[in-house]
C-alpha cells in the first residue's frame, strides 16, 4: 500500500538539502524564513558563531499594528521591508537567502522582494 508522506516531512528534507548547499558567515549571514499559517518570521544568521543577528515577524506588536491581516503576501513584503531596515541598521548588507524549503512564490517571494526593496543583497 502507497502511504502519502505529509507536506511537512518533505518541507523538511528539502529544508535539510538546501542547508546542506550554503551557510551563513559574518561576511554573509543567512536570511532564514519561515512561515505557518497565521504567521510569518525572518532571522537574519550567522552560522559560524550560531548567533541570530536581527529578527522580526509579524506576531510583534509594532509590525501587527500596520497590517491588516498577518498571513497574506502583503504581510510578507512589509516584513520583508523591516528585516531589511533592521540589517542596514547592524551594517548588514548582503545574505544568503534561505527560504526553508517552501517553494519561491507567494509569501516567500514577496518576502524576499520586500527585503531587496530595502536594500539587502542576494
Amino acid at each position: 500500500m502507497i502511504k502519502k508522506v505529509s507536506r511537512q516531512k518533505v518541507r523538511v528534507k528539502k529544508h535539510i538539502k538546501l542547508r546542506n548547499r550554503f551557510s551563513g558567515t559574518p561576511e554573509r549571514p543567512r536570511l532564514a524564513v519561515f512561515r505557518s499559517n497565521n504567521h510569518m518570521y525572518a532571522q537574519i544568521i550567522d552560522d559560524v558563531a550560531g548567533n541570530t543577528l536581527v529578527a522580526a515577524s509579524t506576531v510583534e506588536k509594532d509590525v501587527k499594528a500596520n497590517l491588516k491581516k498577518t498571513n497574506d503576501v502583503e504581510a510578507a513584503s512589509y516584513l520583508g521591508k523591516i528585516i531589511g531596515e533592521r540589517a542596514k541598521e547592524k551594517g548588514i548588507t548582503t545574505v544568503v537567502y534561505d527560504r526553508g524549503g517552501f517553494i519561491y512564490q507567494g509569501k516567500v517571494k514577496a518576502l524576499a522582494d520586500g527585503a531587496r526593496e530595502a536594500g539587502l543583497e542576494f
